[in-house]
Protein backbone atom coordinates (compact mmCIF):
# COMPACT_ATOMS: atom_id res chain seq x y z
CA UNK A 1 0.00 0.00 0.00
CA UNK A 2 1.60 3.62 -0.78
CA UNK A 3 2.17 5.94 2.21
CA UNK A 4 -0.82 7.98 0.65
CA UNK A 5 -3.48 5.79 0.69
CA UNK A 6 -1.83 4.20 4.26
CA UNK A 7 -2.45 7.73 5.45
CA UNK A 8 -6.25 7.83 4.06
CA UNK A 9 -6.50 4.44 5.83
CA UNK A 10 -5.50 5.87 8.58
CA UNK A 11 -7.69 8.68 9.19
CA UNK A 12 -10.41 6.54 8.48
CA UNK A 13 -10.09 4.08 10.89
CA UNK A 14 -9.72 7.16 13.17
CA UNK A 15 -12.85 8.90 11.89
CA UNK A 16 -15.04 5.50 12.43
CA UNK A 17 -13.98 5.57 15.62
CA UNK A 18 -14.20 8.95 16.58
CA UNK A 19 -17.27 9.74 15.27
CA UNK A 20 -18.85 6.21 14.91
CA UNK A 21 -17.79 4.43 18.11
CA UNK A 22 -16.54 1.39 16.23
CA UNK A 23 -15.41 -1.46 18.10
CA UNK A 24 -11.90 -2.41 18.29
CA UNK A 25 -12.55 -5.64 16.59
CA UNK A 26 -14.66 -3.76 13.92
CA UNK A 27 -11.45 -1.52 13.25
CA UNK A 28 -9.38 -4.29 13.29
CA UNK A 29 -11.72 -6.30 10.38
CA UNK A 30 -11.80 -2.94 8.62
CA UNK A 31 -8.12 -2.58 8.25
CA UNK A 32 -7.67 -6.23 7.20
CA UNK A 33 -10.20 -6.60 4.56
CA UNK A 34 -8.96 -3.09 2.86
CA UNK A 35 -5.43 -4.09 3.06
CA UNK A 36 -6.29 -7.31 0.94
CA UNK A 37 -8.43 -5.28 -1.31
CA UNK A 38 -5.01 -2.86 -1.68
CA UNK A 39 -2.95 -5.92 -2.21
CA UNK A 40 -5.44 -7.21 -4.73
CA UNK A 41 -5.50 -3.89 -6.86
CA UNK A 42 -1.79 -3.26 -6.56
CA UNK A 43 -1.73 -6.83 -8.52
CA UNK A 44 -3.85 -5.14 -11.16
CA UNK A 45 -1.60 -2.01 -11.17
CA UNK A 46 -3.56 0.17 -9.72
CA UNK A 47 -4.50 1.57 -6.12
CA UNK A 48 -7.29 2.44 -3.41
CA UNK A 49 -7.16 5.90 -4.48
CA UNK A 50 -7.39 4.77 -8.29
CA UNK A 51 -9.50 2.01 -8.36
CA UNK A 52 -12.96 2.52 -10.39
CA UNK A 53 -15.61 0.24 -10.17
CA UNK A 54 -14.80 -2.13 -12.31
CA UNK A 55 -11.52 -3.10 -10.37
CA UNK A 56 -13.49 -3.15 -7.43
CA UNK A 57 -16.24 -5.55 -8.97
CA UNK A 58 -13.08 -8.19 -10.12
CA UNK A 59 -12.10 -8.16 -6.48
CA UNK A 60 -15.60 -9.10 -5.12
CA UNK A 61 -15.72 -11.70 -8.47
CA UNK A 62 -12.41 -12.94 -6.81
CA UNK A 63 -13.79 -13.51 -3.57
CA UNK A 64 -16.16 -15.75 -4.72
CA UNK A 65 -13.97 -17.92 -6.63
CA UNK A 66 -11.60 -18.32 -3.64
CA UNK A 67 -14.92 -19.69 -1.99
CA UNK A 68 -15.65 -16.99 0.15
CA UNK A 69 -18.92 -17.24 1.32
CA UNK A 70 -21.59 -14.61 0.16
CA UNK A 71 -22.12 -12.85 4.05
CA UNK A 72 -17.56 -12.66 4.21
CA UNK A 73 -18.11 -10.87 0.80
CA UNK A 74 -20.96 -8.97 1.72
CA UNK A 75 -19.23 -8.00 4.88
CA UNK A 76 -16.19 -6.72 2.70
CA UNK A 77 -18.04 -4.88 0.77
CA UNK A 78 -19.65 -3.23 3.56
CA UNK A 79 -16.14 -1.81 4.27
CA UNK A 80 -15.25 -1.03 1.26
CA UNK A 81 -18.07 1.02 0.92
CA UNK A 82 -17.37 3.23 4.30
CA UNK A 83 -13.96 3.99 3.03
CA UNK A 84 -15.32 5.37 -0.39
CA UNK A 85 -18.01 7.05 1.25
CA UNK A 86 -15.36 8.51 3.28
CA UNK A 87 -13.07 9.86 0.76
CA UNK A 88 -15.26 11.25 -1.38
CA UNK A 89 -17.23 13.44 1.63
CA UNK A 90 -13.58 14.52 2.45
CA UNK A 91 -12.94 15.65 -0.99
CA UNK A 92 -10.14 13.12 -1.54
CA UNK A 93 -12.00 11.18 -4.65
CA UNK A 94 -14.43 12.86 -6.97
CA UNK A 95 -16.68 10.43 -7.23
CA UNK A 96 -17.63 6.56 -4.97
CA UNK A 97 -16.96 3.75 -7.10
CA UNK A 98 -18.67 1.34 -4.77
CA UNK A 99 -21.80 2.75 -5.26
CA UNK A 100 -22.80 0.62 -7.90
CA UNK A 101 -21.28 -2.66 -6.65
CA UNK A 102 -24.51 -5.43 -6.13
CA UNK A 103 -23.93 -7.01 -3.05
CA UNK A 104 -23.42 -10.60 -3.17
CA UNK A 105 -27.24 -12.54 -3.23
CA UNK A 106 -27.30 -14.77 -0.25
CA UNK A 107 -28.59 -18.25 -1.03
CA UNK A 108 -32.38 -18.57 0.09
CA UNK A 109 -32.95 -21.06 3.01
CA UNK A 110 -36.32 -23.23 2.42
CA UNK A 111 -38.03 -23.33 5.58
CA UNK A 112 -38.41 -26.70 7.51
CA UNK A 113 -41.69 -28.00 7.37
CA UNK A 114 -43.62 -31.16 9.10
CA UNK A 115 -45.14 -33.14 6.32
CA UNK A 116 -48.78 -33.48 6.61
CA UNK A 117 -48.71 -37.14 7.79
CA UNK A 118 -46.72 -35.99 10.68
CA UNK A 119 -48.48 -33.17 11.44
CA UNK A 120 -51.65 -35.46 11.59
CA UNK A 121 -49.70 -37.90 14.25
CA UNK A 122 -48.78 -34.87 16.25
CA UNK A 123 -52.66 -33.65 16.37
CA UNK A 124 -54.00 -37.50 16.60
CA UNK A 125 -51.48 -37.63 19.75
CA UNK A 126 -52.42 -34.54 21.07
CA UNK A 127 -56.40 -35.77 20.81
CA UNK A 128 -55.85 -38.73 22.92
CA UNK A 129 -54.36 -37.05 25.36
CA UNK A 130 -56.49 -34.65 25.73
CA UNK A 131 -59.31 -37.09 26.03
CA UNK A 132 -57.78 -38.97 29.40
CA UNK A 133 -59.65 -37.95 32.11
CA UNK A 134 -57.88 -37.03 35.06
CA UNK A 135 -55.10 -34.78 36.82
CA UNK A 136 -53.50 -32.49 34.39
CA UNK A 137 -56.60 -32.64 31.47
CA UNK A 138 -56.77 -28.14 31.04
CA UNK A 139 -53.27 -28.84 30.37
CA UNK A 140 -53.82 -31.23 28.01
CA UNK A 141 -56.74 -29.64 26.55
CA UNK A 142 -54.78 -26.41 26.70
CA UNK A 143 -51.79 -28.07 24.17
CA UNK A 144 -54.72 -29.40 21.59
CA UNK A 145 -55.86 -26.12 21.79
CA UNK A 146 -52.52 -23.94 21.01
CA UNK A 147 -51.53 -26.79 18.24
CA UNK A 148 -54.89 -26.93 16.58
CA UNK A 149 -55.17 -22.97 16.52
CA UNK A 150 -51.24 -22.72 15.80
CA UNK A 151 -51.92 -25.29 12.57
CA UNK A 152 -55.26 -23.89 11.21
CA UNK A 153 -54.16 -19.99 11.38
CA UNK A 154 -50.28 -20.04 11.14
CA UNK A 155 -50.24 -17.98 14.19
CA UNK A 156 -47.11 -16.46 14.81
CA UNK A 157 -45.96 -17.86 18.40
CA UNK A 158 -46.10 -14.54 20.56
CA UNK A 159 -49.20 -13.76 18.80
CA UNK A 160 -50.81 -17.12 19.89
CA UNK A 161 -49.53 -17.08 23.49
CA UNK A 162 -50.94 -13.88 23.94
CA UNK A 163 -53.78 -14.15 22.52
CA UNK A 164 -56.68 -12.51 24.82
CA UNK A 165 -59.44 -14.48 26.79
CA UNK A 166 -61.95 -12.47 24.97
CA UNK A 167 -61.58 -14.40 21.73
CA UNK A 168 -63.93 -16.69 22.81
CA UNK A 169 -66.30 -14.03 22.58
CA UNK A 170 -65.73 -14.12 18.65
CA UNK A 171 -68.48 -16.65 17.36
CA UNK A 172 -68.13 -17.95 14.10
CA UNK A 173 -65.33 -19.47 12.15
CA UNK A 174 -63.05 -16.84 12.17
CA UNK A 175 -60.73 -15.28 14.45
CA UNK A 176 -59.12 -11.57 14.62
CA UNK A 177 -55.80 -11.73 15.50
CA UNK A 178 -53.51 -8.36 16.37
CA UNK A 179 -50.22 -8.89 14.88
CA UNK A 180 -46.93 -6.96 14.20
CA UNK A 181 -47.89 -3.16 13.86
CA UNK A 182 -50.65 -3.41 16.10
CA UNK A 183 -52.30 -4.41 12.47
CA UNK A 184 -55.52 -6.36 13.05
CA UNK A 185 -55.99 -9.38 10.27
CA UNK A 186 -58.72 -12.28 10.04
CA UNK A 187 -58.15 -16.05 9.89
CA UNK A 188 -60.42 -18.62 9.38
CA UNK A 189 -60.46 -21.77 11.96
CA UNK A 190 -61.20 -25.62 11.02
CA UNK A 191 -63.43 -27.81 13.04
CA UNK A 192 -61.29 -28.77 14.82
CA UNK A 193 -59.90 -26.11 15.85
CA UNK A 194 -63.06 -24.76 17.10
CA UNK A 195 -63.84 -27.87 18.74
CA UNK A 196 -60.24 -27.80 20.63
CA UNK A 197 -61.28 -24.01 21.80
CA UNK A 198 -64.39 -25.10 22.97
CA UNK A 199 -63.66 -27.96 24.99
CA UNK A 200 -60.27 -25.62 26.59
CA UNK A 201 -62.82 -22.79 27.06
CA UNK A 202 -65.10 -25.23 29.58
CA UNK A 203 -61.81 -26.63 31.10
CA UNK A 204 -60.69 -22.61 31.84
CA UNK A 205 -64.16 -21.67 32.78
CA UNK A 206 -64.63 -24.52 35.75
CA UNK A 207 -61.23 -23.37 36.80
CA UNK A 208 -62.38 -19.78 36.80
CA UNK A 209 -64.99 -21.28 39.18
CA UNK A 210 -62.95 -23.25 41.03
CA UNK A 211 -60.86 -19.88 41.99
CA UNK A 212 -58.14 -21.37 40.29
CA UNK A 213 -57.50 -18.68 37.86
CA UNK A 214 -58.62 -15.34 37.02
CA UNK A 215 -56.66 -13.31 34.06
CA UNK A 216 -57.49 -11.63 31.13
CA UNK A 217 -55.71 -13.63 29.09
CA UNK A 218 -56.82 -17.29 26.89
CA UNK A 219 -53.59 -19.05 27.76
CA UNK A 220 -52.72 -17.42 31.36
CA UNK A 221 -49.73 -18.72 33.30
CA UNK A 222 -47.71 -17.40 36.23
CA UNK A 223 -45.43 -15.76 34.59
CA UNK A 224 -43.71 -11.99 34.61
CA UNK A 225 -46.66 -11.36 31.70
CA UNK A 226 -49.62 -13.43 32.60
CA UNK A 227 -49.82 -15.46 29.83
CA UNK A 228 -47.92 -18.96 28.84
CA UNK A 229 -44.35 -18.09 27.33
CA UNK A 230 -43.38 -18.96 24.08
CA UNK A 231 -40.39 -20.96 25.02
CA UNK A 232 -42.48 -22.86 27.68
CA UNK A 233 -44.97 -24.01 24.73
CA UNK A 234 -41.89 -24.87 22.38
CA UNK A 235 -40.39 -27.19 24.89
CA UNK A 236 -44.20 -28.94 25.58
CA UNK A 237 -44.22 -29.28 21.83
CA UNK A 238 -41.29 -31.01 21.60
CA UNK A 239 -42.02 -33.14 24.06
CA UNK A 240 -45.61 -33.61 22.43
CA UNK A 241 -43.23 -35.11 19.37
CA UNK A 242 -41.45 -37.05 21.24
CA UNK A 243 -44.33 -38.96 22.21
CA UNK A 244 -46.03 -39.21 18.88
CA UNK A 245 -42.51 -41.06 17.37
CA UNK A 246 -41.18 -37.52 15.85
CA UNK A 247 -37.99 -36.39 16.35
CA UNK A 248 -37.99 -33.15 18.66
CA UNK A 249 -35.45 -31.50 16.98
CA UNK A 250 -37.62 -31.50 13.76
CA UNK A 251 -40.32 -29.13 15.43
CA UNK A 252 -40.96 -25.95 16.83
CA UNK A 253 -43.90 -23.62 16.67
CA UNK A 254 -42.15 -21.92 13.83
CA UNK A 255 -41.66 -25.03 11.69
CA UNK A 256 -45.60 -26.00 12.34
CA UNK A 257 -46.61 -21.98 10.78
CA UNK A 258 -44.00 -22.77 7.85
CA UNK A 259 -46.04 -26.28 7.55
CA UNK A 260 -49.03 -24.22 7.61
CA UNK A 261 -48.08 -22.18 4.84
CA UNK A 262 -46.68 -25.04 2.60
CA UNK A 263 -49.76 -27.27 2.44
CA UNK A 264 -51.70 -24.34 1.97
CA UNK A 265 -49.44 -23.87 -1.42
CA UNK A 266 -49.54 -27.60 -1.53
CA UNK A 267 -53.14 -28.22 -1.93
CA UNK A 268 -53.86 -24.87 -4.11
CA UNK A 269 -53.92 -22.36 -2.24
CA UNK A 270 -52.97 -18.44 -3.92
CA UNK A 271 -49.97 -16.94 -2.19
CA UNK A 272 -51.50 -13.09 -2.32
CA UNK A 273 -53.62 -14.96 0.87
CA UNK A 274 -51.08 -17.10 1.83
CA UNK A 275 -49.28 -13.77 2.58
CA UNK A 276 -52.84 -12.36 3.99
CA UNK A 277 -53.38 -15.05 6.77
CA UNK A 278 -49.88 -15.15 7.78
CA UNK A 279 -49.52 -11.26 8.31
CA UNK A 280 -46.92 -10.41 6.18
CA UNK A 281 -46.72 -7.24 4.86
CA UNK A 282 -44.07 -7.61 1.97
CA UNK A 283 -45.12 -10.45 -0.37
CA UNK A 284 -41.55 -10.95 -0.95
CA UNK A 285 -41.29 -12.62 2.98
CA UNK A 286 -43.91 -15.05 1.63
CA UNK A 287 -42.01 -15.77 -1.31
CA UNK A 288 -39.67 -18.00 1.10
CA UNK A 289 -42.35 -20.63 0.22
CA UNK A 290 -41.90 -20.05 -3.91
CA UNK A 291 -40.15 -23.70 -4.17
CA UNK A 292 -43.25 -25.37 -3.12
CA UNK A 293 -45.21 -23.25 -5.73
CA UNK A 294 -42.82 -23.92 -8.77
CA UNK A 295 -43.52 -27.80 -7.57
CA UNK A 296 -46.96 -27.62 -7.91
CA UNK A 297 -46.67 -25.51 -11.14
CA UNK A 298 -44.42 -27.93 -12.93
CA UNK A 299 -46.63 -31.10 -11.90
CA UNK A 300 -49.56 -28.50 -13.48
CA UNK A 301 -47.47 -28.45 -16.68
CA UNK A 302 -46.73 -31.90 -17.17
CA UNK A 303 -50.47 -33.34 -15.84
CA UNK A 304 -52.18 -30.85 -18.43
CA UNK A 305 -49.83 -29.30 -20.83
CA UNK A 306 -50.61 -30.87 -24.69
CA UNK A 307 -46.79 -29.74 -25.47
CA UNK A 308 -45.62 -32.06 -22.35
CA UNK A 309 -48.25 -34.76 -22.65
CA UNK A 310 -47.14 -35.06 -26.53
CA UNK A 311 -43.50 -35.40 -24.91
CA UNK A 312 -44.33 -38.40 -22.68
CA UNK A 313 -46.35 -39.72 -25.16
CA UNK A 314 -44.62 -39.24 -28.99
CA UNK A 315 -46.66 -40.54 -32.24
Amino acid sequence: MSDRSHAHLEAFLEMMSAERGSAENTLSSYERDLDDLSSFLSEKKTSLLKADSNDLGAYIAHLAKQGYAASSQARRLSAIRQFYKFLFAENIRGDDPSSILDAPKKPQSIPKILSEADVSRLLERAQAEAAEEGPGRQLRLRMLALLELLYATGMRVSELVSLPAKVLDQEGRFLIIRGKGNKERLVPLSRSAMKALADYADARRAAIAAGDIDSPWLFSASSEQGFLPRQVFARDLKSLAGRAGIRAATISPHVLRHAFASHLLQNGADLRVVQELLGHSDISTTQIYTHVLEERLREVVETHHPLAKGAKNPD
